[in-house]
């Protein structure tokens, strides 16, 4: 499968800020692609990078085989690209912003409508509505068509479903995935790790750098050790007491429970759960489970700190 984005090695500096740091990777064609990470990793500065808005310091980016700074006129007619922030006129409607991208690009409404109508049908009825008067759901639903309405090869979606409502979350998921089967590829980027899994593949990226890529199944495949789900009658007594156990490795609040990892190979629970009662937590139960995308994210993130820290040392 040929690869439509390929980034290598690519950096970025802000004054003392290393916002990109040595970036590698590649989107394969009609490919779903998700970038995670929390704010400040480097995820629009990595995209504006891609959609040529921005100059890398070193390295190297090719977007459907050619290069983001010498061709990148012939990029910017091929590919869509949605802002991290919403960047159309909102002084103008919602009709008259998708007809002005329309004609920037040469075409017309009515020549691509096919592939914006599921959208533009639940815009339609506020098509005179001014676009800065529109819900955050009904924004992104706008921000999208005026993306596709010249049918571009490359969809870059810099967390498009920040701020939104679950509901349209949904909807516009559901959305990418129809526009992958018609063979757009798109690099979505968010700070949601329940989207990764609606990914092809993702890549865990943070402060600058990528920790991790692979499927969604694949990047879970990465956590190495036990996991265990600790619950207790009082849980805001229950992570600090459980951070001071002597074997513990991580704890964190995950929702209704606290998720626990040790220090041992072989770790005796029954103590644990001992430890967390002789130091007044009731009602304990603690379970094995199988780790999630956030828990893989979390132990990325520890591992690679533990690195820094031991390169600093």
């Amino acid at each position: 499968m040929s690869a439509v984005l390929i980034t290598d090695g690519v950096s970025k500096r802000f004054g003392k800020v290393e916002a990109l740091d040595g970036v590698g990777f590649s989107v394969d064609l009609a490919e779903l692609f998700g970038v995670i990470g929390a704010d400040g990793a480097g995820k629009s500065t990595l995209f504006r990078i891609l959609a040529t808005l921005l100059l890398p310091d070193a390295g190297r980016a090719r977007v459907l085989g050619l290069d983001t700074v010498d061709s990148y006129r012939m990029i910017r007619t091929r590919i869509g690209y949605m802002p991290g922030r919403f960047s159309l006129y909102q002084d103008l409607t919602v009709e008259e912003n998708l007809a002005f991208f329309a004609t920037v690009y040469g075409t017309t409404i009515k020549e691509n409508y096919e592939l914006i109508r599921d959208m533009y049908v639940q815009l339609e009825p506020f098509r005179t509505r001014r676009a800065g008067q529109l819900s955050g759901g009904m924004k992104q639903k706008l921000a999208l068509c005026c993306a596709l309405v010249h049918r571009p090869e490359l969809l870059l979606l810099d967390e498009p479903t920040t701020g939104v409502d679950a509901v349209s979350r949904l909807e516009f998921w559901q959305m990418l995935d129809r526009l992958r089967r018609l063979g757009i590829t798109i690099l979505v980027s968010t700070p949601y790790m329940d989207e990764a899994s609606r990914c092809d593949r993702v890549a865990f990226m943070q402060e600058g750098r990528i920790l991790a890529i692979d499927t969604p199944s694949g990047i879970t495949g990465l956590f190495s050790k036990p996991l265990f789900a600790v619950r207790a009658a009082e849980k805001h007594h229950l992570v600090p007491v459980l951070r001071s156990y002597p074997h513990a490795a991580s704890v964190y609040a995950f929702g209704s429970t606290v998720h626990y990892t040790d220090s041992r190979p072989s770790p005796d629970m029954g103590d644990v759960a001992a430890w967390l009662e002789s130091n007044g937590i009731g009602g304990v139960g603690i379970e094995r489970i199988k780790p999630g995308i956030e828990d893989t994210f979390m132990a990325l993130m520890e591992s690679m700190t533990s690195r820094r820290e031991a390169a600093d040392a």
